[in-house]
């Protein structure tokens, strides 16, 4: 069995992030979402509201799990037994950062790769950063994220 973390922090997940783990089950039997808890970023959901949503999120997309971590991606992909960390490329301006975590990863570990994939052209100018600030203001998200999304959104944002 060929596993696969997924790790971000999904604060929201977007229609491009679930594209990406759409295309992450072509490639490996188990995709494991995983949020991680940065103490660099104050989210607006709950690391237990993110769990939940993508758990929602993901229902019939095929052999995928959640889950949440804080630490070191490579010692969880280690502890979860994973082959491989999925990151996800919205354009060339994310190249160079990941690029860079993912050789310090493999001088980590060099048992777990990193694999970029990107989403669809549709989504590539998607991020949850635009998301949030789209819903907070009124707009409507619902051509981006899956629906429990757009309802956990409203819900925060007092929009209904």
């Amino acid at each position: 069995m060929r596993t696969v973390i997924y790790p971000g922090t999904f604060d929201p997940i977007t229609n491009g992030h679930l594209d990406v783990i759409v295309r992450a089950l072509t490639l490996f039997d188990k995709v494991i979402v995983t949020v991680a808890e940065n103490r660099e970023k104050v989210p607006l959901f709950s690391v237990e509201e993110r769990l939940d949503i993508i758990q929602e999120a993901v229902k019939g997309l095929g052999d995928v799990e959640v889950d949440h971590f804080s630490g070191l991606v490579v010692d969880h992909a280690r502890v979860r037994e994973a082959c491989a960390i999925i990151r996800g490329l919205r354009a060339v301006s994310d190249f160079e950062a990941e690029f860079q975590m993912a050789l310090m990863n493999r001088h980590m570990n060099q048992d777990v790769a990193t694999v970029f994939l990107m989403p669809h052209d549709r989504y590539t100018h998607l991020n949850s950063s635009i998301i949030r600030e789209i819903a907070s203001l009124g707009g409507d998200v619902s051509d981006y994220v899956p629906p429990v999304v757009k309802e956990a959104l409203d819900q925060k944002y007092h929009h209904e």
